[in-house]
């Protein structure tokens, strides 16, 4: 389903993308492991939803762990898998009453057999809704999604389904994760940390950057409040001239 509703605030951003940094550090810094900084920055997540509805924003999507993630310890890849299925256990049904449609970008395979069903069952259950989009990019690269991506297109071409010279960009976005959403208006970024990490490469190209020094844990309605505060201070020009 296209986002095409403008109802909301007309200076945006009607779409954000959050990489949701510092889950580590935050435990760290309080002498516990890792995958206590991830459990709390379940309820960031929690809170930045309620808050970015209330905000304005029509569609959210978070960085919540990546191809390249794998390399980390083994226990904490399965914290972060167990914090996904205890969010849809938890949440989805009240996700679902409040009109939030859930996508989650990303690869299937190389996940267990009981987290692509969760993920699917969130997809499925909330497939109708409208309101809210929140997507979740969960053992997802943004290299990966554009090669992914090409592969499909190149199968059309070879079965005769797509003639080269039709592809352009929107045929191109329209294999993305992300089809028919929106490309982000805003990205930010927690923990001071200044890259994109592979994140949402083909959407942000000409979205804005906000870098927070916050770490995602104690991410709360304020931080998100100066963020699109900064954004709205900004002229986006996207290549052309701003004459005002």
């Amino acid at each position: 389903m296209p986002v095409t509703d403008t109802r909301r605030t007309e200076d945006g951003p009607r779409h954000i993308a959050i990489i949701m940094d510092g889950n580590g550090r935050w435990a760290k810094a309080r002498g516990r492991p890792r995958a206590f900084g991830h459990q709390q920055g379940v309820e960031a997540v929690r809170a930045v939803v309620r808050s970015g509805s209330d905000l304005g924003v029509r569609c959210l999507t978070l960085f919540g762990f990546s191809t390249e993630n794998w390399s980390r310890p083994a226990e904490e890849v399965e914290a972060l898998f167990g914090l996904l299925r205890r969010f849809v256990d938890a949440d989805l049904e009240s996700l679902a009453r409040d009109g939030v449609r859930i996508r989650i970008f990303g690869r299937r395979d190389g996940l267990s057999d009981d987290l692509v069903e969760i993920i699917e069952r969130a997809e499925t259950r909330t497939a109708t809704n409208s309101e809210f989009f929140l997507n979740i990019a969960f053992n997802y690269g943004g290299r990966d999604e554009i090669v992914r991506a090409v592969r499909k297109i190149a199968a059309d071409v070879a079965d005769g389904k797509l003639p080269p010279d039709a592809i352009d960009e929107r045929v191109f976005a329209s294999q993305l994760d992300s089809a028919d959403l929106p490309d982000p208006d805003l990205v930010i970024r927690t923990s001071g940390e200044q890259r994109l990490s592979n994140f949402l490469l083909w959407q942000a190209a000409y979205a804005e950057f906000v870098f927070l020094d916050v770490l995602w844990p104690d991410f709360a309605r304020e931080h998100l409040e100066a963020a699109i505060g900064e954004f709205r201070r900004r002229r986006r020009r996207f290549g052309g001239v701003d004459d005002r």
